[in-house]
């Protein structure tokens, strides 16, 4: 099985621990890999020997619309719970967004691919990590509900990679780099051994997110150079043509530079309130 058919392969798989096994072999597998060779197979191929249905995830937790997931107070172990039960249900789908970037978009570099397999792997140890904290507290992945915001835009940007590479690395997931220092600030204000856990492990992930964002940044540029688009006015007719979320201040600035978007590219999204 190639690297790309077992990204599909795992993508499929509904074990979150299944799922994230996977993704570490696949990691190692790819160090041995024929990529560039592997870059030429196409997507329809790729599920004509794969046809799982995808994404695989588990029964639990409920699926609802994003208006429906209640905010619950810091204050209680049970809105923590909750608060962290969301961060682990974004690092699942996560996983799921990287493996469906390495096999549905075919004829990229190699370096595409490797990129999005680290991706995985490293949010494959985060939904770990986050996971086992969150079993510590006495909750389980599946205890609460959780929206479907991250999958639905993958869903939208199938047939785009241009669009996929600007709208869920670069919008959806930069997302959190804005928000996961507030997290943190509310949860460090409470005294409570869960919470300063929490708010240590989000160091981690915010690091980590860093690069992911500016690997998402990378690959749109890149893609604008090959098509011959410019990347700031082509963001903003991507927002407008797949009905994006507007982000709002405040922006994390320095970590938005540190992922690679240019003052111009900030300078847009506060004139603009995308």
């Amino acid at each position: 099985m190639s690297v790309r058919q077992a990204a599909r392969a795992a993508l499929s798989l509904t074990d979150p621990a299944a799922k994230v096994a996977a993704t570490h072999v696949l990691w190692q597998q790819a160090g041995a890999a024929d990529l560039a060779s592997e870059a030429a197979v196409s997507a329809a191929e790729l599920i004509a020997r794969e046809p799982a249905p995808i994404p695989g995830r588990p029964d639990q937790p409920e699926l609802v619309h994003p208006k429906e997931v209640a905010r619950r107070s810091v204050h209680t172990p049970a809105g923590r719970a909750a608060l962290l039960h969301a961060v682990v249900h974004i690092e699942f789908n996560a996983i799921n967004l990287a493996l469906d970037a390495v096999w549905r978009f075919s004829d990229m570099p190699e370096g595409f691919y490797l990129d999005w397999l680290r991706v995985a792997r490293e949010e494959a140890e985060h939904f770990t990590m986050l996971h086992e904290h969150l079993q510590q507290m006495g909750w389980q992945y599946g205890d609460f509900v959780a929206h479907d915001g991250l999958w639905t835009m993958c869903e939208k940007t199938a047939d785009d990679i241009v669009a996929r590479m600007a709208l869920v690395p670069r919008t959806l997931e930069a997302r959190g780099l804005d928000a996961t220092p507030l997290i943190q600030q509310r949860l460090r204000a409470i005294q409570a051994d869960d919470a300063q856990v929490t708010a240590n492990l989000l160091d981690t992930i915010l690091r980590d997110e860093i690069g992911h964002v500016a690997i998402g940044n990378h690959w749109y540029r890149w893609l604008c150079g090959r098509y011959g688009l410019e990347p700031v006015a082509h963001y903003g007719a991507l927002v407008q043509h797949y009905a994006a979320p507007r982000l709002k201040p405040p922006f994390n600035e320095a970590a938005r530079k540190q992922a690679g978007f240019s003052q111009q590219e900030i300078d847009y999204l506060l004139g603009m309130g995308v």
